[in-house]
């Protein structure tokens, strides 16, 4: 008789439902539904907004800009998915060919929910700081609020605190004027 094999969980993660996304912290799989739609549009206008500017080059340029990267800070072991990601385009050239993303990126971004607010705030953050993420964003669509950081000395520092319809400039966008305003639905 042959010992029962034990999927790694990488091979869980692979192998969760459609419409579940996974990732794996710090030796934990996590696992969560899609984003509700007020998520999915913040996502979506900081994309457009953002990467007008600094992915498609009619501004400052020089960032590759993702939604939904599959991080992989250790390769199949330390596996985070921010809602989105940005590489300056000196540190990691080329887009990789697969679907792992194995520079760190220079910036994320979270998306807040209920559900996964704690994770993000007490899990992810730690973890982005622990492999050297210059700056993280948290952007609550509930509460209408920003939240921008920037990593020093392996800690947390909080840049800007904005809400509602404010207009902010803030690292590493500083060059763009953000309406927080077209954020909310």
């Amino acid at each position: 008789m042959q010992p029962a094999y034990k999927q790694t969980l990488y091979e869980q993660l692979e192998s969760l439902p459609e419409g579940l996304t996974g990732e794996i912290l710090n030796g934990q799989l996590h696992a969560q539904p899609r984003p509700s739609g007020p998520h999915g549009r913040a996502s979506v206008v900081l994309d457009r907004l953002i990467g007008r500017s600094y992915d498609d080059g009619d501004g400052p340029g020089g960032w590759w800009l993702f939604i939904e990267p599959e991080v992989h800070f250790v390769r199949d072991v330390e596996v985070a998915v921010p809602d989105l990601a940005g590489w300056r385009r000196i540190r990691m050239p080329r887009i990789p060919e697969g679907h792992r993303f194995e520079v760190v990126p220079d910036w994320v971004c979270e998306i807040l929910s209920p559900s996964t607010e704690s994770k993000d705030r007490e899990i992810k953050m730690p973890l982005y700081a622990h492999y050297g993420v210059a700056h993280a964003w948290l952007v609550d669509p509930k509460r209408h609020t920003l939240e921008a950081y920037a990593l020093t000395n392996g800690e947390w520092h909080l840049l800007t605190e904005a809400s509602g319809n404010d207009t902010i400039a803030v690292a590493p966008f500083d060059a763009l004027q953000l309406d927080l305003g077209s954020l909310w639905s």
